[in-house]
């Protein structure tokens, strides 16, 4: 258990909501974006790519697009490709198994509807358009690979000459001895396939990046929207060759990553290449249907999940046999390893096995994307409900019976994974209370009698946070500057989580300064110390300790040299609001101003043996294993004549620790559930079987609008976490358990008629079939 610094005042602003620092600015219309960049002799770039799936590319003329008004240069391949002086890969992605081909420009074929074949730079965006119209290529078309359930059985290779086969990654652990006798025997046995449709992180802010090798200076200048600048700066350096010390990286304002930039895609990294062989600064904006087609997709998995119960509905034991969409040229390892091992969750089974495969298509990469693992709730919880249906128990009961008890803890679940500090008991019992669980069955009763079809949907879940193993360290670097003023500095940088806010209040509450002297720097590689980024619920857990381990070592300091000027011991020094006194003779009282005065200009009134200045730079090293809980309970009402899914109410129960800014915690929630919202009922990329696109527009590829979500109403149990703090990370929550609670909710008011849906989207043509097909059709 984490004790109190002996230093630290009683709580003043964690777990208070005050006004973010970034809203006077974004709301202002002052936030500063990548396509704010604009920088002398800047030259801009479009991309011609690939309107066939799989194709051998028998010739390219540029000559046209080279001879248009404004161009500044055609590039191929053959121009950009033999400057890769080095992997393509994220860095914590390096040596992981079930890696893809690397190459910046599309060569000998290519492998998606979307592929970049040709870079065109020009004076402005708008010539180099239309330029790229004059580019000629000539693909033989080869028969594609799109659906990923046949992907891996398929002849034809997505990468043929380069892997024998069309599997990614693969990984399995079997049930053991007497595991399928379990089946056999059991009283209650569900076995069900689940299918999860292609959705997109559709972030506001398109990908974009300005990239510029400058040799007189011998510096390479970056300016990106990315979640991880500091990585960007590693490869920046190992496909050029360029030191890293010569490389500056700059991330601005970002609009918005949910995983789509968490690692630098191939487009990007074309710029640079482009940026570094033609010496100028190079701007790419993507444009919103590049975003759709090419940039990243994510959640397209088919899983059987098989449960075994006894007669009272305690689970005996548990299968998950899942596959995944690759695409491509996948950003990261395959989400399925980790949605395996987190499968039993919450629960309480004691026998189980898993399977995880990942198979390449010619289709658009992946990437993470919020919860990447996620698709271990969404077969999950929707399992626990046909579960309770076959026992003849509700869904709540059921999961009761199963659920782990605090008192349990650490539990180890069947596969391996150790559980500590969670309370999935407890917000199941707010999240059903907070709805009035019992009265809306009573109210369903009468409902279904009347012939309206409402139902009531539970999500229980875990939430890992990405664990240190992968991410190293979290730096924090705090200085008190010579007026008094305080500057922190993040090598992780904000993409929408108020990471201004909650780190000023973090300093403010443990370096006892005033919470608006503490300015906030983050995104910029010559200022900050070195971190990969955000991203996997860290930063709570593990910039919030960071910041809050950085603030106590500085806080001891600046108590020593207060202590010294007042001549009182360290241990008697209280410091709020930029005042360090004597606890208990508050006239004897110095201001922050002054001791950072002394620090910086006194030097011969140090005490003995004190450096010099007010600074700190810390490490946090967090455990392995951190994880936060919640429970999600979604109600609906279906309409029976067209099949339309209306939420009447919402509720989260979110256990994430000790809450910093409780609105900063609700809006994360809120984000992340509106997002899984609308990948249960609305969102959905098609491909046809060619591997064309068919939703690359907002008319076809339809997002949650404020008529579509309703007011999601917040509980919060706070379970102290293991970290420093005991913060812990709610970024992805939202996003992992609102798919399976909306598809248990309109599965529980089908089931009045006999009908169920297992694929997603639950659109009104796919539910309005369900119907019809036991004639319950209106």
């Amino acid at each position: 258990m984490n004790t109190a610094h002996p230093l630290a005042p009683s709580a003043r602003l964690v777990g208070t909501v005050v006004n973010r620092k970034e809203d006077p600015r974004l709301l202002g219309g002052a936030g500063r974006y990548v396509d704010d960049v604009v920088v002398p002799g800047m030259v801009h770039a479009h991309f011609v790519r690939s309107d066939i799936a799989r194709g051998r590319i028998s010739r390219i003329d540029t000559s046209a697009a080279q001879a248009a008004t404004g161009v500044v240069a055609v590039l191929t391949a053959t121009d950009l490709n033999p400057l890769q002086r080095g992997p393509m890969r994220a860095t914590p992605m390096l040596g992981m198994p079930g890696e893809a081909p690397e190459r910046p420009l599309a060569e000998r074929d290519v492998k998606f509807v979307g592929d970049p074949v040709v870079l065109v730079v020009a004076e402005s965006r708008a010539l180099a358009e239309d330029a790229a119209e004059l580019v000629e290529i000539d693909i033989e078309p080869l028969p594609p690979i799109v659906d990923f359930e046949l992907a891996t059985d398929a002849p034809d290779l997505v990468h043929a000459g380069e892997r024998d086969t069309n599997v990614f990654s693969r990984m399995e652990i079997p049930g053991g001895d007497g595991f399928e006798a379990i089946f056999e025997t059991a009283a209650h046995v569900i076995d069900q396939t689940f299918r999860q449709q292609r959705y997109l992180a559709v972030p506001m802010e398109t990908r974009g990046i300005v990239a510029w090798w400058s040799p007189p200076g011998h510096e390479f200048r970056v300016w990106v929207s990315t979640q991880s600048p500091h990585d960007v700066r590693a490869i920046t350096s190992r496909i050029t060759g360029v030191s890293e010390q010569d490389v500056r990286v700059t991330m601005g304002d970002v609009g918005g990553g949910f995983g789509q930039k968490a690692y630098l895609a191939r487009d990007e990294q074309v710029i640079i290449l482009a940026g570094f062989r033609l010496g100028l600064p190079v701007k790419w904006i993507e444009d919103r249907r590049e975003n759709l087609i090419a940039a990243t997709s994510s959640r397209n998995e088919r899983v059987r999940v098989r449960l075994a119960a006894d007669a009272e509905g305690t689970i005996l034991a548990a299968s998950f046999d899942q596959l995944d969409d690759a695409g491509a040229y996948p950003l990261s390892g395959s989400p399925g390893m980790m949605a395996a091992m987190m499968f039993p969750g919450p629960y309480r089974i004691a026998r189980y096995a898993c399977s995880a495969q990942s198979a390449f298509t010619n289709t658009c990469p992946r990437a993470p994307y919020r919860g990447p693992w996620q698709v271990e709730t969404f077969a999950r919880e929707q399992a626990m409900d046909l579960l309770a249906r076959d026992v003849g128990v509700d869904p709540l009961e059921l999961r009761r019976r199963n659920v782990v008890h605090r008192h349990e803890l650490p539990y180890t679940m069947a596969s391996g994974m150790p559980l500590v500090e969670i309370s999935p008991e407890e917000t199941l019992a707010q999240a059903t209370e907070m709805a009035e669980y019992a009265a809306f069955r009573e109210e369903q009763q009468q409902a279904r009698a009347a012939g309206r079809l409402i139902g009531v949907g539970i999500s229980l879940y875990i939430e890992p946070q990405t664990p240190m193993s992968v991410y190293g360290a979290e730096p924090c670097h705090i200085r008190v500057e010579p007026n008094g003023t305080v500057d922190v500095y993040l090598g992780s940088g904000s993409h929408g989580q108020g990471l201004e806010t909650t780190t000023a209040q973090l300093v403010a509450e443990h370096l006892g300064v005033d919470f608006d002297e503490v300015a906030v720097h983050q995104g910029d590689t010559a200022e900050t110390p070195y971190a990969f980024g955000t991203g996997g619920s860290r930063s709570g857990p593990v910039l919030g300790a960071a910041i809050r381990q950085a603030s106590l070592q500085l806080r001891d300091k600046v108590a020593e040299l207060a202590a010294h000027r007042l001549e009182a011991a360290a241990e008697d020094i209280e410091i709020i609001d930029s005042v360090a006194s004597v606890r208990g003779t508050p006239a004897q009282a110095i201001t922050m101003s002054e001791l950072a005065r002394s620090a910086y200009w006194d030097l011969a009134d140090l005490p003995p043996g004190m450096e010099p200045g007010l600074e700190v730079i810390s490490r946090y090293r967090a455990p392995d294993l951190m994880y936060s809980n919640a429970c999600h309970v979604c109600m609906v009402e279906i309409d029976r004549v067209t099949g339309a899914v209306k939420i009447l109410r919402y509720i989260v129960s979110e256990d994430c620790g000790v809450m910093i800014n409780p609105a900063v915690v609700n809006g994360q929630i809120d984000g992340g559930a509106v997002q899984g919202i609308g990948g249960a009922l609305l969102e959905e990329f098609v491909y046809d079987e060619a591997g064309n696109p068919l939703t690359t527009t907002f008319l076809d590829y339809l997002l949650p609008t404020a008529s579509d979500v309703p007011a999601i109403e917040h509980g919060h149990i706070e379970t102290p976490g293991t970290t420093a703090g005991n913060y812990k990370g709610v970024g992805e929550g939202g996003a992992i358990g609102a798919p399976p609670a909306v598809a248990n909710a309109v599965n529980d008011a089908l089931a009045h008629v006999g009908a169920a849906v297992f694929a997603h989207p639950l659109s009104p043509p796919r539910i309005r079939a369900a119907l019809d097909e036991v004639g319950a059709g209106s």
